[in-house]
């Protein structure tokens, strides 16, 4: 695994509990389309050759796509599969690949309705796991271009113990309900809910409120997120991370639907290769890219009332998981099949897919989407 440091805490889900102080670039998609794909990618127009000028054919192409929306997956929040779309935009690479991206603010779950019906074209999803379950359950032909991090978004802690999951006969504070990483993590320490455990709704998104609550020993949350809260406001806690309880995950997916890759696959291409050229330059400088993505949120009102030490915060963690779980000679973004099929077998254990079969992983990717945006040394191929 890369071991380059950015800064910070790290940004995955995870479960507060309370305080006790102060793959492969060359891979290809493995879906009956992948021939119509490259098809349409041959006869569209001529490839993209670094430094040399970009193709009039496939410039025509990218114009016919007409306007692309993109959907954020929260706010303008400067997270994974947001901050890299306004950064490229910001920089002017869509418009140097003849696209119109409008990039509308969002939240992920009310996304995939407007993905399968093409309302819009792309869009943030809050993991891998959490596209292909609303795939699988409405029908909806969704192909993943990329997934940035590989560890869940999740984690976990508890009041008072400080190496060991000991919940049982205690009650959880949740949002709504268990994240899959959280519930897999847990029943993997032999805790069930509702029978070792409860979960009672939380009101409001306040780390330092929820942390107070005497009825409670913690409550899920972003590595991204709430940490940095609590830090700021001088409040200790402890974390469990899934992933030291080897349950996969993943977040900062991105994904179109095959009605529109099928209609203009070279648009969908530099889409994503204008996207990766902003991951890259915002993980270069965290800082930057963080502040243009305040920019967004002050400009939009910030109803979610973020900040802008949280939002450095939200992305400086976000950027570290995303290069300590992509290993060496790999391009980021590119989807590691193997490992998400483990993700999806994993959360199937805990009821994420009902009684349905668990969802294949290769056939939702458009691996070759994404893999042919890069060199061979993994260098977003761009045009002079």
């Amino acid at each position: 695994m890369r071991t380059r440091q950015i800064t910070a805490l790290a940004s995955a889900t995870f479960m507060l509990l309370g305080a006790c102080g102060s793959g492969d670039p060359t891979s290809t998609l493995l879906r009956d389309s992948d021939a119509a794909v490259s098809a349409n990618n041959a006869a569209a127009s001529p490839d993209v050759i670094a430094g040399e000028p970009f193709p009039d054919a496939r410039c025509e192409a990218n114009k016919a796509a007409g306007t692309i929306t993109y959907l954020t997956g929260f706010d303008f929040a400067a997270a994974a599969s947001i901050v890299e779309v306004i950064t490229a935009d910001s920089a002017g690479y869509y418009t140097d690949l003849c696209l119109d991206i409008d990039i509308k603010a969002s939240f992920s779950v009310a996304n995939y309705p407007l993905i399968a019906d093409n309302t819009a074209q792309f869009a943030s999803g809050g993991s891998f796991s959490e596209v292909v379950a609303f795939a699988a359950a409405n029908d909806a032909g969704f192909v993943v271009t990329a997934v940035e991090g590989r560890t869940a978004i999740g984690a976990g802690g508890r009041v008072g113990e400080a190496a060991e999951l000991r919940l049982a006969g205690s009650t959880i504070g949740v949002k709504g309900k268990l994240p899959p990483s959280i519930e897999a993590m847990l029943l993997a320490a032999g805790l069930t809910e509702g029978v070792d455990f409860q979960t009672v709704l939380l009101d409001g998104f306040d780390p330092t409120q929820h942390i107070a609550i005497p009825t409670i020993v913690g409550f899920p949350g972003f590595k991204s997120n709430e940490p940095g809260g609590l830090n700021r406001a001088g409040i200790g806690f402890q974390t469990f991370d899934p992933l030291d309880f080897n349950i996969p995950g993943s977040f900062g997916a991105i994904y179109t639907n095959q009605a529109f890759l099928a209609d203009h696959p070279t648009a969908a291409q530099d889409f994503m290769r204008a996207t990766m050229r902003g991951l890259a330059e915002s993980l270069a400088d965290p800082v930057a890219a963080a502040n243009l993505a305040v920019e967004k949120v002050n400009a939009n009102g910030n109803p979610n009332f973020l900040s802008p030490e949280g939002e450095v915060f939200r992305w400086a963690t976000d950027a570290q998981l995303i290069i300590d779980t992509t290993p060496e000679g790999t391009a980021f973004g590119v989807p590691d099949a193997t490992m998400l099929q483990a993700e999806l077998d994993a959360y199937a254990a805990v009821g994420l897919f009902g009684d349905s079969a668990t969802p294949d992983a290769a056939s939702r990717l458009g691996n070759e989407i994404i893999a042919s945006v890069y060199d061979a040394n993994g260098t977003v191929i761009w045009p002079g």
